[in-house]
């Protein structure tokens, strides 16, 4: 173990996998596209886009809805709602702040490699207190593309001072997974739309968390991660962490959050994205 501890460096997406960020994404992206006349864009609309960046998503709404406006400006005031409602409010699922801190005290290298812009990245990783925890930060902002091309997890992994090969990213997205396995990367999914789990970008993904944040647990992730044949582990594997592949399963909304709105009754969970993310 102590072989594995001494080059392992891990990365994490933020949106969908640290924080469930994916509600205030949903409502500052509705109250935009309310002001140019779109109304009825539901929370079914808004998976269409997780894990990929708010740039992008603007820039594919623009041409869905045929929004004059220009995309900086779009871009502007996506950021400015989404930040407000970051700062009132973003929750960091307990089981991935647990992993974190286990990280951190085994001293394990550390990133956050998202597809947020940088204020935002610094805003929530700030008010959640992980800030101290992870000192190294990428935006794709920062880069030349963003997920699913590998640019920001190989910009992560310099300014870690890491062999991408050494290095394993934890994604929520389809695209978050592909980028990683683009950049020579293990990876561990875990889905925030768990109905999801079946996308082709998920398939390289050395460990699959099918259900999502529902299934994950810090410890057996961090076994796994440690563990002396971690290097060597083929992929996929499409149970949880430590669970038996008889006992994981599929819902079909996102763990945490219902099928519909945000804030219903039930659960779901989200992947990597950003108000670039």
């Amino acid at each position: 173990m102590l072989d594995v501890m001494s080059s392992l460096s891990v990365i994490f997406d933020l949106d969908g996998t640290l924080v469930d960020s994916e509600p205030n994404y949903f409502q500052a992206g509705r109250q935009m596209l309310a002001d140019h006349g779109i109304t009825g864009f539901t929370w079914a609309d808004h998976q269409k886009y997780v894990g990929i960046s708010t740039q992008e998503t603007i820039a594919l709404w623009k041409e869905r809805y045929g929004i004059e406006t220009p995309l900086d400006v779009l871009l502007a005031d996506k950021n400015r709602r989404y930040l407000a409602l970051a700062r009132a409010s973003t929750r960091v699922f307990p089981e991935m702040r647990a992993l974190v801190d286990l990280l951190a005290d085994a001293g394990v290298p550390m990133a956050v490699a998202s597809g947020s812009t940088r204020e935002a990245i610094d805003a929530i990783l700030a008010g959640t207190g992980l800030a101290d925890r992870l000192t190294t930060v990428v935006s794709s902002d920062e880069v030349a593309r963003g997920k699913p091309a590998p640019d920001v997890f190989l910009e992560a992994a310099r300014r870690l001072g890491a062999d991408p090969a050494d290095c394993v990213v934890l994604e929520d997205a389809a695209p978050g997974a592909e980028a990683a396995h683009a950049a020579g990367m293990r990876c561990v999914a875990i889905p925030y739309v768990a109905a999801q789990a079946d996308e082709p970008g998920f398939a390289t993904a050395g460990l699959l968390v099918r259900g999502g944040q529902a299934e994950f647990r810090a410890r057996e992730a961090y076994d796994w991660l440690l563990g002396p044949s971690a290097a060597q582990r083929p992929g996929p594997s499409s149970t949880a962490p430590g669970k038996p592949s008889t006992a994981t399963g599929k819902s079909s909304a996102a763990p945490g959050k219902s099928s519909g709105a945000p804030g219903t009754s039930t659960a779901a969970q989200r992947s990597g994205r950003t108000t670039t993310d």
